[in-house]
């Protein structure tokens, strides 16, 4: 595998790939290591992951720079993002043996019934390129904590990252085999969920690639978590603070050069304030600062690799083709580097890229509707379901949305976001599952009852066939 810079089209670095003797090799490494770490304490699992978060602390600059230099995160957010891993760590450290004590059930007067929450095991993460270090913690912390060990399979276009994240659990001292790293190729993915002693995968990626692994974890009857992305919905409503909503709105697409899943993507604008909002939103798409994101002021850096603007202008040109106006934008930048300008479309018809499918990157599809019922409509006229947000000065209103949005993460008058504390995932195509939270902790583990029963009791015989 390489890591080359999108910003430049420079070969920064080689990797020797894992062949199946590696991978057979860090499964027995992982199966050794989960029969001794399973039986650590709480304690002494979270104070490792509070170590993993110091580690990541220390060297913020360095892991931040090597996003920057492998997938073209502007430098200031992917700072940010070393930061959020170290507050997951820190998040699970102080709550996993809270959202993993025993739950006591009532039954029979003389019985003392519980269900106890027991990790299962290797756990294969199958994770993308966008957010290179987030999305890995995101899984890593909650199922270490939880007793389980982790194999990482990441985008073969972050290999650098992929071996960091290992060395920050190392460092942390976490024993060997409990996180490990394989730079595999997606020919060998099928077969390590198939392997006997892997026991669950989850995959944050896309919708092809989720229904392989969820066909996969299903013939072998693995359990599987899937994070399949989204075309998330941005409603403005007549009442809202307009200036407030646009700001918003930018920063929403065009966050992380527009790469992720819950970017706000389609901008759903009731009529009475679509026109400020329009021309307030083209000048401030028009006025980011496009740049090398290795640079303090770069808003808006290159896609991650080349062939993706060339995925996303053809889609962009679908849609135009079809009769959407473009705004502004629109055609790839005459620059060195993978850079797509930020591009605002309008008057788009349906079945096009733009007006249902993700456009991973910052382009933004803008509507205009009549009321509060063809807003909802086409909010959730969409195969995906990951997020959406509404934008009101009535918050009960927004609220009165959020349960209309077919999504699993659904804001009012705030940006997407995932956070430890809540949890996190999709319905209809973007998957199922959650992470994050007490729900992404409970994930991948046994959820096993246990019933004691105190004394000589015969009673409810009749109950105990199936």
């Amino acid at each position: 595998m390489e890591s080359v810079n999108p910003a430049t089209g420079e070969r920064l670095d080689t990797y020797p790939d894992d062949d199946e003797e590696t991978v057979d090799a860090a499964l027995d490494r992982a199966t050794e290591t989960f029969a001794e770490w399973r039986e650590t304490s709480f304690a002494h699992r979270c104070s490792l992951l509070k170590r993993a978060g110091e580690v990541l602390r220390e060297n913020t600059d360095e892991y931040a720079e090597l996003m920057t230099r492998e997938m073209g995160k502007p430098i200031v957010q992917a700072r940010s993002e070393v930061e959020k891993c170290a507050w997951v760590c820190e998040y699970y450290a102080e709550t996993a043996e809270e959202h993993l004590q025993d739950e006591v059930i009532g039954t029979e007067a003389d019985a003392h019934a519980f269900v106890s929450y027991e990790p299962l095991g290797p756990v294969l993460a199958i994770m993308p390129w966008n957010f290179p270090f987030w999305q890995v913690f995101r899984f890593a912390a909650p199922n270490l904590a939880a007793g389980n060990v982790g194999l990482l399979k990441h985008a073969s276009n972050v290999p650098g990252c992929a071996k960091a994240i290992e060395e920050v659990f190392s460092e942390a001292g976490f024993p060997d085999g409990a996180f490990q790293s394989l730079l595999v190729g997606s020919d060998l993915v099928d077969g390590i969920i198939e392997d006997e002693r892997l026991q669950g995968v989850t995959l944050t990626g896309s919708g092809p690639a989720g229904r392989a692994v969820a066909s996969t974890a299903g013939e072998s009857l693995k359990k599987s978590v899937l994070e399949l992305g989204g075309s998330d919905p941005f409603v403005v409503l007549d009442d809202a603070d307009v200036e407030r909503a646009v700001r918003s709105a930018v920063y929403g697409r065009t966050q992380n050069n527009g790469q992720s899943c819950i970017a706000a993507k389609r901008f759903i604008v009731m009529d009475e304030v679509y026109d400020e909002f329009e021309e307030r939103f083209v000048e401030e798409m028009e006025s980011l600062t496009v740049g090398d994101p290795a640079d303090e002021g770069t808003e808006l850096g290159p896609q991650a690799r080349e062939g993706l603007v060339e995925d996303l202008h053809q889609q962009v040109e679908e849609t135009v083709d079809a009769g959407a106006t473009v705004l502004t934008g629109g055609e790839p930048m005459d620059r060195e580097g993978a850079y797509y300008p930020a591009t605002v479309l309008t008057d788009i018809p349906d079945g096009t890229p733009a007006a249902h499918d993700e456009i991973f990157g910052p382009v933004a599809s803008l509507w205009r509707v009549d009321g509060e019922e063809e807003a909802i409509e086409r909010a959730n006229d969409t195969p995906f379901g990951l997020g959406a947000s509404v934008w009101t000065g009535d918050p009960d209103r927004g609220e009165r949305f959020a349960r209309a949005f077919d999504a699993g993460c659904c804001f009012v008058n705030e940006i997407v976001k995932s956070d430890p504390r809540v949890p996190f995932g999709g319905v209809k195509d973007s998957g199922y599952g959650r992470e994050l939270s007490e729900h992404g902790i409970r994930e991948f583990v046994n959820r096993k009852t246990v019933w004691v029963q105190h004394g000589d009791s015969s009673t409810g015989l009749e109950s105990l066939s199936e």
